[in-house]
């Protein structure tokens, strides 16, 4: 007798490219959660999304009767609703320091990604000096540590992967003085969860950049 096939118990609806989404399928990968992945494309999300999001947008997460969106609300539920391994630190300080950092990582780099591959020139080279400029400085924070809060691996960490990957697209290169950044990055990289979070298009933005 076959062994009957196990239902995800959540479903995410992804954009195929974009480092919110990515974010939390890297959130689902390290917690190895059962999920559907469901991609959508800018043209498909409002009549998919429509009775689920009122902003048409992804990622959404639907978990039984919960439906949630904003990746940032989606990735800690996550990790609250599936405590192993734990992406947030435990105690009140800690955990609003990396809510701070998470809201950095947006506000100052993640956002700008659309504007560096923009139509406007000026805009997109303005875009991209102040995402290099951002990360560089945060090159001595590696040279006593592991990961962006310390030595364990964080949902912080989650964002930056994404952030990170899209940097050859977006036509950013780090100088040599950010190399603990660029080391930091295939730290990131290498897990197996960032490899098996990644959509065929995701994977082509560094291809083509090989190529």
């Amino acid at each position: 007798m076959s062994t009957p096939t196990r239902k995800p118990i959540m479903t995410l609806y992804s954009g195929y490219d974009d480092p919110y989404s990515h974010a939390s399928r890297i959130v689902l990968f390290e917690k190895d959660v059962d999920c559907h992945i469901e991609y959508l494309n800018q043209s498909e999300a409002p009549e998919v999304l429509a009775d689920l999001n009122p902003y048409f947008e992804t990622p959404t997460l639907i978990d039984r009767e919960l439906v949630l969106y904003s990746s940032t609300l989606i990735n800690e539920y996550l990790d609250e609703r599936l405590p192993h391994p734990p992406l947030m630190p435990v105690d009140p300080v800690n955990r609003a320091r990396a809510r701070l950092m998470v809201r950095r990582v947006y506000r100052d780099w993640t956002r700008l990604l659309p504007v560096c591959t923009g139509t406007n020139a000026k805009k997109a080279t303005e875009a991209r000096q102040i995402i290099r400029d951002g990360l560089t400085a945060l090159s001595p924070v590696f040279s006593s540590q592991t990961y962006l809060l310390g030595e364990e691996y964080s949902l912080v960490d989650c964002y930056m992967a994404a952030l990170l990957w899209r940097l050859p697209n977006a036509g950013i290169e780090l100088p040599k003085q950010a190399k603990p950044v660029m080391q930091y990055a295939q730290r990131l990289f290498s897990r197996p969860a960032f490899n098996d979070s990644l959509s065929e298009i995701e994977r082509g933005l560094r291809d083509k950049k090989s190529a």
